[in-house]
């Protein structure tokens, strides 16, 4: 039976880390917090980096690399609040200031769940579906992404259909306005990362529009067609093949490293 440590160190995850990272900010109070109190232009990785390090530490690193994290991300949410202001009770909130609180259980639910949902997708794409024990075992340990937040255990649906209802739900209010598409763009042009990833990002736009849900994609005005799908299909079939036969030390490099850097930052 396959668990969270076995999925999340695959690298091949790091293929939908736009997928995650765009269904996140399309919820308005998430995108509005990471627009404010980020800064995708200049430092376009900074964010992934963060994310990565704190799911390796939880998935498959020691309790002080957990620690770690929970502490380094509870430090980084602290100041990414913007609490209602003198609105009239019942009042709907300013599409362009919602009130927000990085540190909203309700909204690391949704981070949660766009990194369990993206993971799933990529990695039953290059390997197949999970058998029901496995895909089981391993929606229960995602809560784990939440709840070493402050999400509460039982804020995290219980199981997979109830996800799936949760997931189809929320989906269907995701607003992206231009200053969510500011977001995106700065993203997915990397105009300042290091090179090897601006050579890499032509791909990785096509694989992160093509994972969005339908709605999503409209939301962000990307252009889609038959042809890009078929490319992105036909990249699938060619990759998946050769990632399943590379060696497991170097399909899960990426959760080596980002555990090295953790220890070696805050020993």
């Amino acid at each position: 039976m396959l668990t969270l440590a076995d999925v999340a160190p695959e690298g091949v995850l790091l293929a939908g880390a736009g997928r995650a990272i765009l269904l996140q900010i399309a919820h308005p109070a998430i995108g509005y917090g990471v627009a404010r109190h980020s800064d995708f232009a200049n430092r376009p990785v900074d964010r992934l980096n963060a994310t990565l390090s704190y799911i390796y530490a939880l998935s498959n690193g020691s309790d002080d690399d957990a620690r770690i994290m929970r502490r380094a991300v509870n430090r980084a949410h602290a100041p990414v609040r913007n609490p209602p202001r003198g609105a009239a009770p019942g009042a709907a909130a300013s599409a362009g200031d919602p009130p927000y609180d990085a540190r909203d259980p309700a909204l690391q639910l949704w981070v949660a769940a766009t990194l369990y949902d993206t993971a799933l997708t990529v990695y039953e794409r290059v390997y197949g579906p999970l058998d029901d024990a496995s895909a089981d075992h391993v929606y229960r340990e995602y809560a784990r992404l939440g709840t070493a937040l402050q999400m509460p255990a039982e804020l995290w649906p219980p199981d997979r259909a109830a996800f799936r209802a949760y997931w189809n739900e929320t989906v269907a209010t995701l607003r992206v306005d231009d200053t969510i598409r500011g977001v995106a763009d700065a993203l997915l042009r990397a105009e300042k990362a290091a090179w090897p990833i601006r050579v890499a990002m032509p791909t990785a736009r096509l694989v992160t529009v093509a994972l969005l849900p339908g709605a999503v994609r409209q939301e962000y005005r990307f252009a889609w067609s038959a042809q890009r799908d078929r490319r992105f299909e036909r990249l699938v079939r060619v990759a998946a093949p050769v990632y399943r036969v590379l060696p497991r030390s170097l399909r899960r490099w990426p959760q080596r490293h980002y555990l090295a850097r953790i220890r070696s930052r805050y020993a």
